[in-house]
This record gives C-alpha cells, structure tokens and sequence, in this order.
C-alpha cells in the first residue's frame, strides 16, 4: 500500500464573499487552502473536522464535480480535469463511487431499485448482464432480491443506505467515499453498514470517509486527517492521532466528544 490511488497538491477552492461597501470589489473566501494529501491504494481515510472546515469540498474536488481554483488532483496517476465532457469523465466515475449523507435525498423515489442501483451500469456502459449484476449487489448489502422491483419510500432509513451503497459499488469501482454515510442512522443500522464497509476494504477498496463519527473513523480507517478552515492541520495513522495528537485544534476537538461518566 505504498503507491498512492489519490493524489492532491495544492488544492484550493475560493468562493466570492460579500462586499465591505456598495460597489466594493468582492471579498474571497477558501473553503480550500492549499490541500496535499496522498491515499495509498487499498487504505481507509478518515477526515474529520468542524462543520465549514472544507471536507464536503475536499471530496467534490477529488470527484472532480468542482473546479479548484488552483491545484491538482491525480487519480491513479491520472489528472482530473473537471472542465471535461461528461464522456471525457468517465474513466474517474469508474474509478470511484459515492455515498451520500441522506440516502432518501440521493435516490430518486419515482424509480424501482433496480433502476436505481442500475444507473451507473447503463451511464457508464459496462459490459455483462446489468440485472444480474443487481441482484449480486442487492445481496452484498444484505437486501432480498426481491427489493429491485420495489420503491424507495418502501424501505427503512437503513435500508435506504444499503442500497445506495449498491448503487455506489455496481459499478465495481476502486474508491469509495462516503460524505457522512452514516450520521443518519440509528446505532444497530450503522453497525451494520460499517460491517459492510469492512468487507468492501477486506476485498481491497480503497476508502475516503467524512464524519463527525470519531468512533467510526477510529474502528474503520488506518489514517485520519484533521480539517480546519480549509487546511489539513494533523495527518497521521489514527491511533497516533486520537490518542496522542499533536495540534492544539486536534485536541480540543477529541475534547468536545461527549461521554458517560464512568466508561
């Protein structure tokens, strides 16, 4: 796990602010500010950090569905140009696959599952039999396969997430990142969920996960980055960085975690 799947350098993303007066040129504002990251090919990123510290940015700028403002980001050694065609893409959206915060927001509820977890297979025009293929993922996240022909609003918040997960990996990709994947489900749902991302790595997927979720980050990631104001201020293996930080802000964020007294 030397050689690394995702590279980042110097990535900034600035955004036009308000203006001090009438007339007044716009102030800029960095979500992003001069961000160098490496992801070693078959390893789990955790990046955690404040709302507003830049990480949702930081993902949209790996998926290349935002233009940095200056920086570059290489996947596999490729660059990504978010100023390409759809088509022109479409090497990266085979190399990766996304799960969003809000698995009811992110499926469309006037489609079956099947349709849905299809999308990626029809989009990206990948060979084989696409029903079969459904099936296969639908069991991998633990659905019956009769839940293909059904509708979204059918299912649990759980399960919801279970096949937006498929629809993520139909498409085998060598990456996924998650943007708070699991902040919305109750505690047995995102066990159940983080077992299954364990799997996905165990099999060699390479993994990028945002959350609030320290517990997860620590049980599911071999490295964490810390965000604030748009910077990457401690990056290391977890262990070392949740139990012997060395930022000031690091610590102070592991402080605010609340606990029961006694445990």
């Amino acid at each position: 796990m030397t050689e690394s799947l995702i590279r980042a350098r110097g990535l900034r993303r600035e955004y036009p602010g308000g203006r001090a007066e009438p007339f007044a040129r716009r102030a800029r504002t960095a979500a992003l500010d001069g961000i160098d990251l490496d992801v070693p090919e078959g390893s789990a990123l955790g990046v955690i950090g404040e709302s507003g510290s830049g990480k949702s940015t930081l993902i949209r700028l790996l998926l290349g569905l935002d233009r940095p403002t200056a920086g570059t980001v290489q996947i596999g050694g490729r660059l990504v140009d978010p100023s390409a065609s759809a088509r022109a893409l479409h090497w990266l959206r085979r190399e990766t696959g996304l799960v969003f915060q809000d698995p009811y927001a992110s499926l469309d509820p006037r489609q079956t599952v099947r349709r849905i977890v299809s999308e990626p297979l029809r989009a990206l025009r990948i060979d084989g039999d696409h029903a079969l293929r459904v099936d296969e993922v639908l069991r991998r996240v633990g659905l019956d396969a009769d839940a293909a022909d059904r509708y979204p609003h059918e299912f649990s918040g759980g399960q919801r997430q279970r096949i937006a997960l498929a629809r993520a990996i139909a498409h085998r990709p060598r990456i996924l990142l998650g943007d708070e994947p699991l902040s919305a489900l109750d505690v047995t749902v995102r066990a159940q969920i983080l077992d299954l991302l364990r799997e996905l790595r165990a099999d060699g997927m390479t993994l990028v996960l945002v959350s609030h979720d320290i517990g997860v980050v620590q049980n599911l990631c071999d490295d964490v980055a810390v965000m604030k104001d748009g910077r990457i201020v401690e990056h290391g293996p977890t262990r070392r960085v949740l139990h012997h930080p060395e930022a000031d802000y690091t610590r102070r964020l592991l402080a605010a975690i609340p606990t029961l007294p006694g445990l």
